[in-house]
């Protein structure tokens, strides 16, 4: 496949939240976790060619630049009418549609009454959004999400994703790219008895991200307090970000507002 740059481009920084302005005919061509992308302006449309390859490393950075060079059929081509006022395009992250089931590399046990935080690092999907009213094109997962199913049955559940992610007890050990959100999540034994954590699901649609002066995406605290049983477990999910995640700004909503009904059934589903 041809992914070649034009030699003479200069190659900057992918940003999120900013508005890029397109000539016609021009593409912007961008590097960033395992996804090239190429969005192209012509005179009536846009067009979106997206690539996953499956083998490329975790990149270390986000590199976009004007190329002319685009990829063979092989990539998918999608085509956007274009009203002549929409010569902007601006990129904007959201956490993932589903819930993203979380695994530490070596299950931990909180003793009885204890607490702990855990640091999670999640890859984000990019909204693609153009014009002054920034118009959604498409709404992308930035690593292709593999599905499974938590709950106590067949018949009883919810989907999720599993995907690459982060489960760290120190904050520094989370590998620190702009495209995954850290999410903290303090969990709270009020048991008489150890806490076993060998994977969780992370309620993503119900948060919010925020990028701090780093270029950093963070999402609001998640409390799990655990009393009794797993199904009797309480969630909680601060309005703030904690005071680690240093001056942030608002970037995106969450997905879903709808957080009474979604917490009662999220939390028996928790921790599979």
């Amino acid at each position: 496949m041809t992914h070649l740059l034009n030699p003479e481009a200069v190659v900057k920084d992918g940003r999120w939240n900013t508005p890029y302005t397109f000539n016609s005919g021009e593409t912007q061509y961008h590097e960033l976790a395992q996804l090239r992308l190429w969005v192209t302006m012509l005179d009536s449309e846009w067009q979106i060619r997206v690539d996953r390859s499956g083998d490329e490393p975790d990149r270390l950075r986000w590199s976009e630049t004007v190329n002319y060079v685009l990829p063979g059929t092989e990539v998918t081509l999608q085509r956007f009418m274009r009203p002549e006022d929409k010569s902007t395009v601006v990129y904007l992250p959201v956490m993932a549609k589903l819930p993203t089931v979380i695994r530490p590399y070596q299950p931990l046990t909180i003793l009885a009454g204890g607490e702990c935080t855990i640091y999670v690092g999640t890859v984000v999907w990019m909204r693609i959004c153009v014009g002054p009213q920034r118009q959604e094109l498409v709404d992308l997962p930035l690593s292709e999400p593999s599905l499974t199913w938590v709950g106590p049955s067949t018949m009883e559940g919810d989907l999720c994703y599993t995907a690459p992610s982060y489960a760290r007890l120190l904050l520094d050990a989370v590998p620190r790219r702009p495209w995954r959100a850290v999410t903290p999540v303090r969990i709270r034994n009020r048991r008489d008895e150890p806490l076993l954590v060998e994977r969780f699901s992370l309620p993503t649609r119900l948060l919010s991200l925020h990028e701090n002066e780093h270029g950093e995406l963070w999402t609001p605290r998640v409390t799990v307090t655990c009393e009794t049983e797993m199904n009797s477990a309480r969630l909680k999910i601060d309005k703030n970000l904690i005071e680690l995640a240093g001056n942030c700004t608002l970037i995106a909503p969450a997905r879903d507002y709808s957080e009474r009904v979604y917490l009662h059934r999220a939390i028996d589903r928790m921790f599979g």
